[in-house]
């Protein structure tokens, strides 16, 4: 990011003044990628006004921090939509929904534009809230003589089906549409819906109706059935996908690019990946980002290039800009992953001090980067600066904790800090009850694991919910050791109730008879911690784009 000029490109009519800002700073370290011309202070106001533009552009001394526009756009006065989106946020009450707010907003003389709430879904959709995008566009669709729905929205509404009433409702949306309708962008979303369930034989027919209605002309859903494969491993359908695109003329985009390029080193094949990059350099049309570098940077830590993998970092550095918090995520994980402590620190460090809020995800992404070296120390002070920081409780944060606790065996630790989150307020999720499950099941305490994994079940309702299938697995073997009939029966209720007997896969990896083989003691390196694969980073920002 950090770190070229800052252009300040704000008078009409040629009145332009370009103002390059950096600051030095002794608290801050950037690496040499991040400063490519040396740093010098603004150390008096000029302002330029017009007559007939009466706009007014001071630059003032900075000292503290380098100002590359994120600062200044953070504490700028935030739009109406904003504010709103603010009570839309909040609202956790069921007799309280969004409807209502949304109705008090225009009681109160402010009149909605369509412009204004679709900025509002997207915020939501960012921040996950997608039962309340859902019921914006629902209040929308109750006001047909204001809001002209169109087949974007459509597509959009489709999504938010999918991921709030399942992947079944959204169907049945799909097909009750009239086909004149149904354009290549409601298409994709359908097509992306079975994608992020992993319905193979869906995505691969409706990918066919997409060739043959004319839709496939751009990379879209070509990149779309390439996330597929990858979470499928199956890298020759990719590799088939890219030479299709070939054949017919579909040019290849940044996303298609750096999918490809993951999906090489995913086989082992940095001489692949290599090439593919080449292959980018040489495409005029394409200009590798940060994701490009990132991507690279963690094939080349899984493979052990080490050296490869620094050098693709400090070309993340140099690519980020100034609002973009992602790349800083991605670069703190990277940074961990790789082991190195001090990088982590450093680009810490400096995210903190571009933006003056920092979301629970940079604290979870630290946090986790730390965890993975071990360093736990720094990780708990990191955590206890966030408690003073957070805006609402955040259980992922401690449960990247807990679940370290719980690998290292530190039982007491495990329910002292649970305690304290309660105390601060917290309210656990499934996954900080099944951590607390766990470490009873180690311990053979069975009763107080299957009142932990009860708690769980009702933290996610209404949100579907399935146990780890080596904690059922275990709960069942010691059941069935110590002769407690009682603790199989209340597993197999627990199993109902989540509706996982009905789920043929799952079950295959549970045992139900006293003669099943189950591997003992309980897998202690898969599960808790990371609950994001950063690995896959390409397929995250390949769906916001959809």
């Amino acid at each position: 990011m950090l770190l070229h000029p800052a252009t300040l490109n704000l008078l009409p009519n040629g009145l332009h003044k370009e103002f390059s800002l950096f600051c030095s700073t002794n608290s801050v370290s950037f690496s040499p990628g991040f400063l490519k011309n040396p740093p010098f202070l603004v150390r008096k106001s000029v302002s330029y006004r017009t007559y007939e533009y009466p706009l007014v552009i001071t630059c003032s001394s900075i000292s503290d921090v380098y100002n590359y526009g994120t600062v200044d756009y953070e504490n700028r006065r935030m739009p109406t939509w904003h504010g709103i989106f603010k009570k839309l946020s909040a609202v956790d009450n069921e007799n309280i929904g969004v409807a209502t707010v949304l109705n008090q907003v225009e009681n109160a003389g402010k009149y909605l534009s369509k412009w204004e709430l679709c900025r509002i879904v997207k915020e939501l959709r960012k921040f996950k809230r997608y039962i309340s995008a859902l019921e914006v566009y629902d209040w929308m669709s109750n006001r047909e003589e204001r809001f002209r729905i169109n087949t974007s929205d459509t597509a959009i509404q489709l999504d938010l089906i999918a991921k709030v009433h399942g992947i079944s409702r959204a169907e049945e949306y799909f097909f009750q549409l009239p086909d004149g309708l149904k354009d290549k962008r409601i298409y994709g979303s359908l097509l992306n819906v079975y994608v992020r369930g992993n319905m193979q034989e869906k995505a691969e027919a409706l990918m066919d109706k997409i060739r043959n209605r004319g839709y496939a002309s751009q990379a879209l859903s070509y990149n779309v059935m390439m996330t597929l494969y990858m979470k499928l491993k199956d890298h020759d359908q990719i590799e088939s996908l890219v030479t299709e695109m070939k054949e017919n003329n579909v040019t290849l985009d940044i996303y298609s690019y750096n999918i490809w390029l993951s999906s090489c080193g995913l086989q082992g094949s940095v001489e692949k990946m290599e090439q593919v990059f080449s292959t980018m350099e040489t495409d005029p049309s394409i200009n590798p980002n940060w994701t490009t570098f990132s991507s690279m940077s963690s094939m080349y830590i899984r493979l052990g290039h080490i050296e490869k993998a620094m050098e693709c970092l400090k070309k993340v550095e140099n690519r980020l800009t100034g609002r973009d918090r992602t790349g800083f995520h991605f670069l703190i994980s990277l940074y961990g992953t790789a082991g190195k402590k001090d990088e982590v620190y450093r680009v810490w460090n400096v995210y903190k001090s571009l933006f003056t809020v920092i979301p629970n995800l940079g604290y979870r992404t630290m946090i986790s980067s730390l965890i993975r070296m071990d360093e736990i120390e720094g990780a708990e002070k990191i955590y206890d600066e966030w408690l003073t920081v957070k805006t609402m409780f955040e259980p992922r944060v401690g449960n990247l904790l807990l679940g370290w606790y719980l690998r290292k065996g530190q039982s007491q630790k495990i329910f002292s800090f649970f305690n304290r989150m309660l105390e601060l307020g917290g309210k656990p999720n499934a996954m900080t009850w099944e951590i607390l499950a766990e470490d009873h099941i180690q311990n053979r305490r069975i009763p107080e694991a299957l009142s932990c994994l009860q708690n769980a079940v009702t933290a996610e309702s209404p949100r579907k919910w399935f146990p780890k299938p080596t904690n059922i697995a275990a709960i069942i073997d010691i059941s069935e050791q110590d002769g407690d009939t009682a603790s199989k029966e209340a597993v197999l209720e627990l199993l109902g109730k989540t509706g996982c007997l009905d789920d043929a896969a799952y079950m295959s990896d549970i045992p139900l008879k006293g003669n099943a083989t189950v591997s003992m003691p309980i897998n202690r390196s898969a599960g808790f911690g990371d609950e994001d694969d950063e690995s896959y980073g390409v397929l995250h920002q390949l769906e916001e784009s959809l």
